[in-house]
Order: structure tokens, then sequence, then C-alpha cells
């Protein structure tokens, strides 16, 4: 089915084929289960993607959020919005029954949200954030707590934020000046004032509850002294009726560049001292509790870069497809010949391919570390240290490199449309817009490079790199006898093999003392990571592609390269499976052949960004 958000024969290709997630059904968690449920699930999200919030994406984007008399108004059609999605049990998928959930395996529920994000992510933040911050209170909450707040948030009832940056402070959370001072009954006054909060204030709920990071008054200064506190907009009555204001006032909102639907809100926190909040988890142990929020906020910035680059390249397929205009270049003399469609001119082509490589290879690397967390929730203890491994070490990876590359998508996207592309009678230029924050907040990708190569590479001293690294030499060992693939898992090896001994560069002048090396170059270990990445389950999906392309052409006879081809037109399976194949092939050439050479250049030890001086930047 063709709905211009998301390929849903890709989707099922990871999950079923490339993943097995039939596997799962095995495991007490998720016995009740079948591939029919998960199939007629992803339908429903489908129909609810295209028909209910896809329609809101340009009204949304032009009406934008109002800032009036101290309240925030969000877009009129989000509302509705928003009541089918919280009535549709669109919340919590994921989750187990008592909140409201049917407990559906992480690499469904997130194949689910790739449908509503590639929809209108500006609408996603609303939900998402509510659920990140429910979360936590169902993880670190107190059986009241989770009676007063989590379960109103749960049913959509109530909104949640996320509330780390602060004017000043930017990425340095432990730079925090919100305080908090211990009442007689064991709760705190709150004060400070928190900025570029999503979904900060709005009127979709008529309660808001705010996860506040601050520091109680007395402790340590740094990350270590910070606290967590559950603060809500308006206070809530011991019999759960809302009561009076909670001294949260909203500042101001953003005026930004895109997700113009979302409001990002400058929250104060306390200016009359009436604000209270009530600690979550133990004190000190702020970071520590949020980093859960913020790990769900990074996995899902990562799916935003996909969503949106899904999106755009499906819009423009569909328009290259209709769009007529110049000679085929194989015509250009013949003077009888007529225009064809711009999916013929052999640039559009490779674009389209560019663009169709990397979101595959994104979508099955984002696939796999949801479904890191569901190996991990059913593993023995042995096995779970393995899958946890690989999601620490993937969850930067996707955040950073999926943002970036999604946001390279969605601008190739809008060359493909030429002028038109630049124009918002066309939905790429709102995709390109409402991509780009994806690439700095959540962390920027500057800092989720230095996460990676400063801590993630180091973990469990360095065996979930060398255990990734080791399953890619897996899959080459399988693909390099292929008669087909055999040459570009050849590339592949070469480009792991290069990241590989890189790593363990990094790993030598760290110990020699050159921790700079790997910090100027974190950006760059980085993107060449992810494509070693990408690279290795495009070449898996490819090697699976062909055996099943292999049995379509036995079954139906096609015995010589002209019936193959013919039947590649004709079957959507087998141009599926080709389109799979080709994307590997195209991938390993474009990108993995560079990869050796990037690493060499790492290797030099060039550190001219560091040597150069500030003046040498302007004169």
């Amino acid at each position: 089915m063709s709905n211009l958000l998301v390929n849903t024969r890709d989707q099922q290709f990871i999950l079923f084929e490339q993943l097995g997630i039939e596997k799962l059904l095995a495991a007490e968690a998720f016995k009740d289960f079948s591939k029919d449920d998960f199939l007629m699930i992803l339908n429903e999200a489908e129909k609810m993607a295209v028909n209910v919030i896809a329609p809101t994406l340009a009204a949304g984007d032009k009406e934008g959020c109002a800032f009036k008399n101290g309240k925030v108004v969000v877009p009129q059609c989000f509302h509705e919005t928003w009541k089918k999605y919280v009535e549709g049990g669109w919340m919590a998928p994921g989750d187990c029954a008592e909140v409201g959930g049917q407990g559906l395996p992480q690499a469904v529920t997130y194949a689910i949200i790739e449908l509503i994000g590639a929809a209108n992510y500006a609408f996603l933040m609303y939900p998402g954030l509510t659920h990140g911050a429910a979360g936590l209170i169902k993880t670190y909450g107190t059986e009241e707590q989770k009676k007063k707040y989590m379960y109103k948030m749960f049913a959509g009832d109530w909104a949640g934020t996320m509330c780390l940056t602060e004017p000043g402070a930017g990425s340095d959370v432990g730079a925090s000046k919100a305080t908090a001072r211990r009442l007689p009954d064991g709760k705190f006054l709150i004060t400070g004032t928190k900025c570029f909060i999503s979904a900060g204030d709005h009127d979709l709920t008529p309660n808001i509850i705010h996860p506040v990071l601050a520091r109680i008054e007395g402790d340590p200064p740094g990350t270590k002294g910070i606290s967590i506190f559950i603060v809500p907009k308006i206070k809530v009555n011991d019999d759960g009726t809302l009561g009076e204001s909670n001294d949260v006032s909203t500042g101001g909102i953003e005026h930004k560049m895109g997700i113009k639907g979302s409001a990002t809100a400058t929250l104060n926190f306390g200016e009359e001292g009436k604000c209270v909040g009530e600690l979550l988890g133990e004190e000190r142990s702020g970071m520590k509790i949020m980093f859960q929020m913020m790990n769900e906020a990074r996995l899902g910035t990562g799916m935003q870069g996909l969503e949106l680059a899904s999106a755009a390249f499906e819009h423009a397929v569909q328009y290259a497809r209709e769009r007529v205009q110049g000679l085929a270049v194989w015509d250009g003399k013949n003077p009888e010949a007529k225009p064809v469609t711009i999916i013929n001119h052999p640039d559009i082509r490779r674009k389209l391919m560019w663009m169709k490589a990397h979101i595959e290879g994104m979508r099955s690397m984002c696939y796999f570390v949801t479904y890191c967390m569901d190996r991990s929730r059913i593993a023995t203890e042995e096995e779970k240290a393995t899958w946890e491994g690989f999601l620490d070490l993937m969850t930067p990876v996707v955040k950073a490199y999926c943002s970036d590359k999604g946001l390279l998508v969605c601008s190739m996207a809008m060359d493909v449309y030429g002028g038109y592309g630049y124009c918002s009678e066309y939905p790429v230029e709102q995709y390109l817009r409402d991509e780009k924050i994806a690439t700095i907040y959540e962390g920027t990708n500057g800092i989720q490079s230095l996460t990676l190569v400063g801590r993630s590479l180091g973990q469990r001293k360095g065996l979930n790199a060398m255990n990734l690294f080791a399953e890619i030499q897996k899959n080459i060992s399988n693909l390099k006898g292929h008669q087909d693939l055999g040459k570009y898992a050849a590339i592949l090896e070469d480009a792991n093999n290069a990241c590989m001994d890189l790593t363990m560069f990094f790993a030598q002048t760290g110990k020699a003392g050159d921790f700079l090396l790997p910090i100027v170059n974190a950006y760059k270990f980085m993107e060449i990571f992810g494509d070693v990445i990408v690279g290795h389950f495009l070449m898996q999906g490819a090697g699976i592609a062909s055996e099943k392309i292999g049995a379509i052409f036995a079954e139906k006879e096609a015995d010589d390269i002209g019936k193959k081809k013919a039947l590649e037109s004709e079957d959507r399976e087998a141009a599926f499976y080709s389109g799979r194949i080709a994307s590997a092939k195209f991938f390993a050439a474009e990108a993995l052949t560079t990869v050796k050479a990037r690493c060499e250049s790492i290797k030099m030890g060039d550190k001219v960004p560091l040597e150069i001086t500030d003046a040498a930047f302007t004169v």
C-alpha cells in the first residue's frame, strides 16, 4: 500500500523477515500475540496516520501555536486528533495492560510510531513526551504518585513534559540553577526557569505534569547534586480532582523554523514562592532517573530523522513519476522523441537511490535497537548484557546518524522537485524545516558523537563494540561466497575492519594520553560507524531478499535476464526484493568504499581545528 508516508512492505520485511520477531512469541511476555495480530495493529496505525493525523500537517504548521494572555493555544485541528489518538489506544501500545497498554513488543511499537511521526511529527511530540514522563513515574514513583499522576497521563487525560534545559546552561545540565527547598511535609518548593520545553504548555489537556530537574538546597554542584521532582501545572487534590494553580507560569513560546504545531515554551517555576514539587525517586538521582526518558527521547529523535525522511522520499518518488519534463538522455537527438517523466533522468534516479538506500538502512538500524529492548526483556542474565550492550552502544548513533541523514534526505527530496519543492504548495519544504531540529535537541549530534567515543565504545571494556563488529563479520562470512553479493560483502568487510582498527587506534591514543584526537574526530567517527552499521543491515537484508527473489524466479520459471527483468516490473514482491538488493549494492559502492580512506585521514593525527587561533577564523 502506498501511503506517501512509510513503506509498510519494508516495515514488514525488517520485522518479520530480517529480525524475525516471531521468535518473541515463544516468550511468556508475548505468547498471547500472533503475527496476524501485529499486522492488524500496524494496519490500524496506518489508517490513523493517513486518515486522522496526516491531514493536520499543513494546517498545524500554518496556524502554529499562539501565546495569549499567559496561556498557549495549539492548532485547532490538534484537539480532535488528540481525542481520537487517545481513544484509539495509541498512547501506550507497548506498555502493560495495567496502564491501558497492549503489551506489544517495542519493535512493533516503534513501527507504529514511525507511521504517526511521518504523518505529523509536531503532533506526535505531545503524546510522546506525555508517555516518557509517565514512564518515569511508572519506574521510579511511589504507589501514591502513580495513582495521583501516572494513570491519567497514560490515559491521555493529562499531559507531560521533560524539563532540563535552563537559560545560559544549554546542554550543560550540571549548571542548573533551579532549586528545591524542603517543606515540613516532605515536599519541596521549586524555584527556577526552564527553557526550550517541548509541549511545555498547551490547551490539549487540563493539567500538565512536569518532571523538573533541580538542586535541593545544600546539595553539591554539578550533575551529582541534581534531583528530579514531579511538578504539576495545577495542584491535584487528595481525591484526584484539580485544585489551584501550582505557580507554574509560561513566559512565552519560541517562534521556530519548524515543528510549529509543537509549543516550545519557557516555564517559570515559583515566581510567587508557591510552586510545590514531589521528589521522584531518591535525592541526587535526578540525572540517572531522567536518562530513562532522555534515552527514549534520543531514540525517538533518531526515529524523527527516519520518519520525515521516509515521508519526503515517498512524496518525491510520486512527484518524479508524474512530473513530465525533458527528453530522455538517450533520445536527445531523436526529433520525434517526447518528454518523459523525470524519474527517467539519471541524476534523479541517483538521488532517489541514495534516499532509498539510506532510509531502508536507517529503518533496519532503528528497528534492531528496539528489538534489542525486547530481547533484553526476555533474555537470560548472560544474554541480557549482550542485548543491552547493543542498545547502549547504538542509541547515540541512531540519534545522531539518523537525524543527520534524515535532514540530507529531506533536502535531496526537495531537489527532486526543483523550485517547486522550495514552495509551500508541496510538503517537502515543511519536512525539511521540521527535521532540522532533530540534529540539535535531545543532545546535539556533536554531543552524541562525544558520548559514543568517550563512553559507549569503552563500556564493558569494549565488549559491546567487539560484539557488534563480530555480528557484522558473521554476516559478511555468510555472504562472501554469494555469486551476486560476494564482492559487495568484501567491501563491507574492508569497511568493518577499518572501523574496528580505528576503534582500537582511539583506545591506544587514549592510553598514550592523547585524548584530544578522538574528541576532535568524534563526529567523523560517528558517521563512519553509522555507515558500517547501516551497510551491515542493508547487506544482511540483501542476502534474505536474494533468497526470496530466487524462489519467485524459480516458481515463475524466469530463467533468463529478460524474463527476470519483466517479472520485476510486473510482480510487486519481485520488485521489492530486487529493490532491496539494489539498495545494498548502491550503499556499498557509494558509502562503504570511502570508509577506509576516512579512517586513515583520522589516523593522520591532524588537529588543525584545535590549533588554529580564534582570530584566524575571522581575519
